[in-house]
């Protein structure tokens, strides 16, 4: 049987498995800009949600500086990108019991 305590609870919500998700989607790291047009969310949802990753250790953050408005970046660590595989490993036991 699946234990689901194991599932992380940290990216369970909807809004971290979205952010998750997009940031494990593609190679390059997200502008602060790009993730919100991209998840429909308020700056300060979604800022609360990226330190709650960022907390946890699964976030890689730069700012950068220069002509106009300074602009963060984000993608995973090696950490978040453990935690989500190991997050997508239980949802397939589940979907494989589901089916």
């Amino acid at each position: 049987m699946i234990d689901f305590s194991k599932l992380d609870k940290i990216i369970h919500e909807k809004g971290r498995l979205s952010i998750m998700t997009l940031l494990v989607s593609r190679a390059e790291p997200w502008a602060f800009q790009d993730l919100k047009q991209q998840l429909d969310m308020s700056d300060g949802n979604l800022i609360t949600h990226l330190r709650t990753l960022d907390t946890a250790g699964y976030l890689k953050t730069e700012k950068h500086t220069g002509d106009g408005r300074p602009q963060t970046t984000y993608w995973l660590s090696k950490t978040g990108k453990k935690a989500f595989d190991g997050y997508l490993s239980i949802l397939e036991k589940i979907l494989d019991i589901g089916r």
